[in-house]
């Protein structure tokens, strides 16, 4: 079994800091089995994510805005779940302070 607790990994958040995530990362890893990965991410601000390379679900957990997929824009609240396919463009946009997402991350690169 595997087991994880979302106060325990906030904790974690901003994790390192890179070129790509200057403000230190805005994600964690839960845990991960095969092509199977569970993060939490908890972006301040901005969104800067680019595409994955595999395919991906977003729990929402906390907070409300809008996520933007391949140019459609969704309203998102606590409770909702949304599927982005690999290499697909997406970010978060105009949430509130307290967004947090489960994301689940699974498959080959390239998406099923």
């Amino acid at each position: 079994m595997m087991k994880a607790e979302l106060a325990e990994l906030m904790q974690r958040i901003p994790g390192k800091t890179s070129a790509e995530w200057p403000m230190g990362e805005p994600f964690t890893l839960a845990f991960a089995h095969g092509t199977m990965s569970v993060e939490v991410y908890a972006p301040k601000d901005t969104d800067i994510q680019t595409p994955h390379d595999q395919d991906e679900l977003y729990f929402i957990h906390s907070g409300h805005g809008e996520i933007v997929v391949a140019d459609e824009r969704h309203r998102f609240e606590p409770g909702m779940v949304f599927f982005v396919a690999a290499h697909v463009e997406h970010r978060f946009e105009n949430f509130s302070p307290d967004f947090c997402t489960w994301v689940v991350f699974w498959g080959p690169k390239g998406g099923e």
